[in-house]
């Protein structure tokens, strides 16, 4: 099922804050643009660590932004990724981001955007990314 919301916006939300990314190790710049249920776009960058493992990943960044502000349901997410301003391939989030997303949203439903620009992106949703996947309903009790 196709949600409906502006693809192009939300491309465009990530692209902007792609150059607050701190990234002096990798020089990749990742940045992402979360949609949450109450139609509120948080975003979020990679944030490098001269300690590699204490980093964390544009991804996780924006949705832990959103649940900080008391978001608990996502829509949409919109990846652009590259160096020195070129964003060349489309940007697959890794398996902890995959994760991450996966708790707050119905994989079947929730869009991922893999853009190079607004007008060339991959669309996808979380559950082909995510297949067969592990989230809050098997841990319910009852």
């Amino acid at each position: 099922m196709k949600k409906d919301f502006d693809r192009a916006s939300l491309i465009r939300r990530a692209l902007a804050q792609q150059k607050e990314a701190y990234a002096p190790y990798s020089g990749y710049q990742v940045s992402a643009a979360v949609l949450t249920g109450s139609g509120t776009v948080y975003t979020g960058v990679n944030v490098e660590n001269a300690s590699y493992p204490a980093g964390i990943c544009a991804e996780r960044n924006a949705v832990f932004h959103a649940v900080s502000c008391g978001e608990r349901r996502l829509t949409a997410i919109a990846i652009v990724a590259g160096r020195d301003g070129a964003n060349v391939n489309f940007p697959s989030p890794c398996g902890i981001c995959r994760q991450v997303m996966r708790e707050f949203c119905n994989p079947k439903e929730m869009t991922v955007l893999l853009a190079k620009s607004p007008e060339e992106y991959k669309e996808m949703t979380l559950e082909e990314l995510l297949p067969e996947s592990f989230g809050p309903e098997d841990l319910a009790r009852g």
